[in-house]
């Protein structure tokens, strides 16, 4: 780490977040803003460093959201560790960190939610966790009504999440342009995640198996084999692998319809799978023939 990098500023109330970005408006300044949820990694930082290509100032959010948790979920035990999140932060020289408390986003009396419908009722991550995008809509929308940025970016390992807030964003007039970022992967193909802290050794071993199984049946779907067949296949080979598979599908990259057949029109691969206790979630294009 550049132990050099200057610290990060740190602010926590919606007052001195406008603040500091109208002060970079009035110069002309476009703002990209990344919304997290802490816990950062390499791949929390490629999403700033493509904000900071399309933007002259970076501002990112860290922010646990309560509302997009169920009451079996991990809110409680989900890391928070705010003083190495600033640490990474000025790796990437982030021009703001914006930590609101729980309080300062659902003040008391908060009563207000974001229905999304659309990719948000694909039978996908809504089948299993029903409650999860009207609080991740509810989040981005008050993020981005607060920091008002030109560009916001989200990462495209939550492939579903990201076309619900394109869809929101679109049908609300939110003035951010939503970018979607490649998902960055470890040597092995596992996709950074901050649940992976959570995989056991031998568990981490395995992991990498879900995208692997991904990659075949991409490729064997870009070949011409039939969509049914292959998909059967990888979901074989996952089980083998020892996962328990919430689900591996083929959809349509933009409406996350279902496809039986290559040209029903561009295709994205996506699954959600527990090993142990650690829920991983991945996705990934079929490439054009």
């Amino acid at each position: 780490m550049n132990r050099l990098a200057p610290p990060v500023p740190l602010v926590g109330s919606v007052a001195e977040l406008k603040r500091r970005i109208a002060q970079w408006r009035a110069r002309g300044e476009r703002i990209g803003f990344v919304p997290t949820m802490g816990a950062l990694h390499d791949g929390h930082l490629s999403l700033m460093e493509e904000a900071r290509r399309r933007a002259e100032r970076v501002v990112v959010s860290v922010f646990v959201n309560p509302t997009q948790f169920a009451a079996n979920e991990d809110f409680g035990r989900y890391p928070r560790t705010l003083e190495a999140d600033l640490d990474r932060l000025a790796r990437v020289n982030a021009d703001l960190c914006y930590a609101p408390a729980v309080e300062e986003m659902y003040p008391q009396g908060f009563a207000t939610s974001v229905t999304v419908g659309g990719p948000a009722e694909a039978d996908l991550e809504d089948r299993f966790r029903p409650t999860h995008f009207a609080g991740v809509a509810v989040v981005v929308a008050k993020l981005l009504n607060q920091a008002e940025p030109d560009v916001a970016v989200f990462g495209e390992k939550d492939y579903q999440q990201l076309l619900v807030i394109a869809r929101m964003a679109r049908d609300l007039d939110l003035r951010a342009e939503i970018v979607g970022a490649p998902t960055l992967r470890e040597a092995d193909g596992l996709a950074m995640s901050s649940r992976n802290i959570y995989l056991s050794q031998e568990e981490r071993r395995v992991a990498p198996a879900l995208h692997r199984a991904l990659v075949t049946a991409a490729r064997r779907i870009a070949e011409g084999e039939p969509i049914g067949h292959v998909m059967g296949e990888a979901r074989e080979e996952v089980a083998t692998a020892g996962f328990a598979i919430d689900y591996l599908e083929a959809r349509h990259a933009q409406t996350l319809a279902r496809v039986a057949r290559r040209h029903d029109g561009p295709t994205r691969l996506l699954a959600a799978a527990r090993l142990g206790a650690t829920r991983l979630i991945d996705n990934i294009a079929v490439e054009e023939a």
